[in-house]
Order: structure tokens, then sequence, then C-alpha cells
């Protein structure tokens, strides 16, 4: 994992999918991509999407990308670390009458436990999280 720097969230993920990706997200893809990750949450939502989806040329395509981005991106799992980060910070939150999405949770935990700033459109579904450092880059 050396080198890695941004988590990417499923809408950054799947950006490059749409019939009209964003170009600063694409750019920012490419310019960073050795220094990418996806945390194993986010993977099972966009293989979840594809899966879901009848078969067609425009699965394939997805398919086919997906399977050349996680070629070079590593794919980080929800372990001990993120587990006990998740538990505290689910406990806080909910100590404040705030009850925040589990795999959101997942995913900040990830995120937080090694150390990487997680890239996501979805900025206001992670600012409960404390320690978390988000990008937009649609912005």
């Amino acid at each position: 994992m050396a080198g890695v720097s941004y988590l990417l969230d499923a809408n950054i993920l799947s950006e490059p999918m749409r019939s009209r990706p964003d170009l600063r997200v694409a750019r920012r893809l490419r310019e960073r991509q050795d220094a990418l990750a996806t945390a194993a949450p986010v993977l099972h939502e966009v293989r979840f999407g594809l899966l879901r989806m009848p078969p067609s040329r425009r699965r394939h395509e997805i398919q086919e990308y997906l399977a050349s981005v996680l070629v070079t991106a590593d794919v980080l799992p929800y372990d001990r670390n993120a587990a006990e980060w998740h538990a505290a910070e689910r406990a806080r939150l909910v100590a404040l009458g705030l009850t925040p999405p589990y795999l959101d949770g997942q995913i900040a935990a990830i995120a937080v436990v090694n150390d990487l700033i997680l890239v996501t459109r979805n900025g206001r579904d992670f600012e409960q999280f404390r320690d978390l450092r988000v990008e937009d880059w649609f912005a």
C-alpha cells in the first residue's frame, strides 16, 4: 500500500462508467492512479449494482472497466482496527443523537485507520465522523 493517499467512494470509483463522466474526476483518477485504493464495502456496492444489471454490452463494458481499475487499486478490508474505530465512533455519534449509516461508517473507518483521504461526492454523508479527511473531486 506504499504511496496510497486516497480512498475512493463508490460514486468516484464508478464515475468513469457514466455515459457522460465528469472530466475533472476522470483527470484526477488518471493523474493519481498510483495513489488510489478503495474499500471492500465500496467494491461490494459497485459489484452488487453491476450484478443486478441484465446481461448487455453496457454491463460487459462496466465489468471490463472495473477489472482494469482493480488491477492497480488496492481494495482495503474492514479489519479489526477499522471495526474498533467504527464501534467507538458509532457509539460517540449515537450518544449525540445521530445515527450514522453503517456502510458509511465502515468506509470512514477504513480511511481513518489507513490514514487516507476519502474521495466522495457525498461529503455531507461523512461530515459527522471525527478525524476523517474528505475531498470532493467534483468541486
